[in-house]
């Protein structure tokens, strides 16, 4: 038996010992791993550090630096993260429809762990502790791999959080990191449709893609996010500048950061000057197209892969549009299906634009940045799903579980003899 297989069934066996905790017990856990974080942080930190300075000889980008860099003050986040999930309710074993048939049976539709769930990430040493919080408050085992730029960083958080499941007198398999990264392991990972229920790869484009095509367990899929602000006729003009600036600048590197504005041909020579001069100050490449560059000339012809394209970075695609109509074609055709964002004082067009897009994200007046489980009241977010599946849109702990029919009855048959 191969090794990975080998942690695997660990993993699996542990997480039938998960499933019978109380809603308490794993609320008790989920804080102890907290505090092992914040008192393992001198070390975290320290492995942290050798991840980065290995990046940054490699010459990563800076947009990779910022995910994989941790400080106390984001340390702190995690852990107030892992404490936000266990005061979440409990999904498991709650009853989302309870019906008495006519001959008496009573037929419940009950939330049930998933039961072993692999995380395959990259450069995000949060996700380390962000999916263990929500795999274990939903009964699941978990089997992270991460990638080898934070290798040191997964090995430490998940070394504490091992410490405070072993403290619990639980099977700290439940929690597995596996720290073998060739590519092959992963492969055969991807095979055990006997073990694993679940695959969630969180990274770049290339990541997912390669999970989807080589996996023969179900593959949540999140590509990647092509994220629209739509600058309506009918906006407020200082509104709209701070959902540009905030979805933009506050943190380029993230998949719900802006990557394309559309702004109505009415209210553009108004607004896209100073936009512009509001971008520019905060380092931002414009690429535009022909009427965008008259408003602002300092911008940089587009093309139609910047329109398409995540730039995790400081650079931003800018149209204008002649209508509602004409943004929705745009989105249409571009979207990755994560969030696109209208800025409009006009009722109408909002409820036009959300019943026209099928994003799995949809903002009126709100910045493209609250597209996050936390944000959205989740806790911690598992990953997002631009996929039809089980779930759509950020993942928190009800999409870690199932619903299964539980039927009671007292003694019915259906075909009495």
């Amino acid at each position: 038996m191969s090794d990975i297989r080998s942690q695997a069934l660990a993993c699996r066996q542990a997480a039938q010992q998960l499933a019978q905790c109380t809603g308490v017990e794993k609320n008790a856990l989920l804080l102890a791993m907290a505090d092992a974080l914040q008192a393992n942080g001198g070390a975290i930190l320290a492995a942290n550090a050798r991840d980065l300075q290995v990046a940054q000889d490699k010459g990563v980008t800076d947009a990779m630096l910022d995910r994989l860099k941790l400080d106390r003050g984001r340390l702190d986040g995690i852990a107030q993260a892992l404490r936000e999930v266990a005061a979440l309710p409990d999904p498991v074993g709650q009853i989302t429809r309870r019906d008495v048939r006519p001959n008496g049976i009573e037929v419940n539709r009950v939330r049930v762990p998933l039961g072993v769930i692999a995380m395959i990430y990259e450069a995000r040493p949060n996700v380390t502790a962000d999916a263990a919080a929500l795999c274990i408050k939903a009964g699941n085992g978990v089997i992270l791999r991460g990638g080898s730029e934070a290798i040191h960083s997964n090995t430490a958080i998940a070394a504490a959080l091992k410490q405070a499941i072993r403290g619990a007198g639980l099977d700290d398999a439940i929690l597995t990191l596996v720290v073998d990264l060739r590519r092959e392991t992963m492969l055969e990972l991807l095979q055990l449709n006997d073990i694993v229920d679940l695959a969630i790869p969180r990274g770049g484009e290339g990541l997912i893609r390669f999970v989807a095509e080589h996996a023969r367990v179900p593959v949540i899929k999140h590509y990647k996010g092509v994220c629209h602000l739509y600058v309506d006729r009918d906006a407020d003009p200082a509104l709209a500048l701070r959902l540009l600036i905030d979805g933009k600048t506050s943190r380029p590197g993230v998949c719900n950061a802006l990557e394309t504005l559309l702004v109505h041909a009415g209210i553009a020579p108004a607004f896209l000057p100073e936009a512009g001069r509001a971008l520019r100050s905060r380092g931002v490449e414009i690429r535009g197209d022909a009427r965008t560059r008259a408003l602002i000339p300092e911008a940089v012809p587009a093309t139609e892969e910047d329109y398409a394209a995540e730039f995790l970075d400081l650079v931003i695609a800018v149209r204008v549009v002649d209508s509602l109509d004409e943004a929705i074609g745009h989105i249409r055709r571009f979207t990755s299906d994560h969030t696109e964002v209208i800025a409009t004082r006009d009722p109408a067009a909002a409820e036009r634009f959300v019943s026209s897009l099928r994003s799995a994200v949809v903002m009126v007046n709100a910045s493209s940045r609250f597209s996050d489980g936390g944000e959205l009241g989740l806790g911690a977010e598992i990953g997002i799903s631009t996929t039809r599946l089980h779930s759509y849109g950020p993942m928190g702990l009800e999409a870690l579980t199932v619903e299964r029919f539980v039927v009671r009855g007292e003694g019915q048959v259906r075909h009495p003899q």
